[in-house]
């Protein structure tokens, strides 16, 4: 049976350049490892998307690690993907805490807390899958101009 060429199904692999993942055994993570994690994903992927952007993907990338760092003992591990059409990047951080994120009430005159907030600002949204052994957060931030 012939099948047109224009019907047939392809298969397309992702390249390793589109993805990125460190993870941290023992001792504070370096903060700004991560966030210097996202320009190098973007550069080696020749993507150079507004600057915003960029910052928005890095502060995310802080918000999340920062959090695995203070309220989960051991190890974490930070993962960054682009999707398939570069427009996204998608930031997982798995901790040893079974405890889900939880956003703190808006209060202005509170020093810190805010974390949360902002990544549900600047991202699709958290998702949190519980682990067998701790959670695995995540977040999906655009990478194009609103």
């Amino acid at each position: 049976m012939d099948i047109p060429v224009s019907t047939r199904a392809t298969t397309r692999t992702r390249p390793e350049s589109l993805r990125h993942s460190r993870t941290w055994d023992a001792g504070v993570p370096c903060i700004a490892e991560a966030r210097d994690a996202v320009d190098a994903l973007l550069s080696r992927a020749h993507l150079a998307p507004e600057r915003r952007a960029v910052q928005d993907a890095q502060l995310v990338v802080s918000e999340l690690v920062t959090n695995a760092v203070k309220h989960a003992p051991g190890p974490c591990a930070l993962g960054l993907e682009l999707s398939a059409d570069l427009d996204e990047l998608r930031i997982t951080v798995t901790d040893t805490s079974v405890e889900p994120p939880r956003a703190r009430p808006h209060d202005p005159g509170r020093v810190g807390g805010h974390g949360l907030n902002l990544v549900n600002l600047l991202s699709d949204g958290l998702q949190v899958t519980p682990l067998p052994h701790g959670k695995r957060v995540a977040a999906t931030v655009p990478l194009t101009g609103a």
